[in-house]
């Protein structure tokens, strides 16, 4: 199984910029910690939201933004 995540823009468009990683992980766990590590720089890139594909499939969806915001 491989974990990829999906960089999104607020509206569900793709967030393009060669700056964003292309990672794939081995399991759910090491994605969501790699997240939690990398949010803010991907923030920074231009990235709304981000989805998790499991062999392409969509595991979830979540704002990279703080709630209040």
């Amino acid at each position: 199984m491989a974990w990829t995540w999906q960089y999104e823009k607020a509206d569900g468009s793709p967030a393009t910029s060669r700056a964003l990683p292309r990672e794939t992980f081995g399991s759910q766990g090491d994605a969501e910690t790699w997240l939690g590590e990398q949010w803010r720089v991907l923030l920074d890139c231009g990235v709304d939201q981000v989805s998790l594909l499991e062999d392409g499939k969509l595991e979830y969806r979540m704002s990279l933004h703080p709630p209040d915001e």
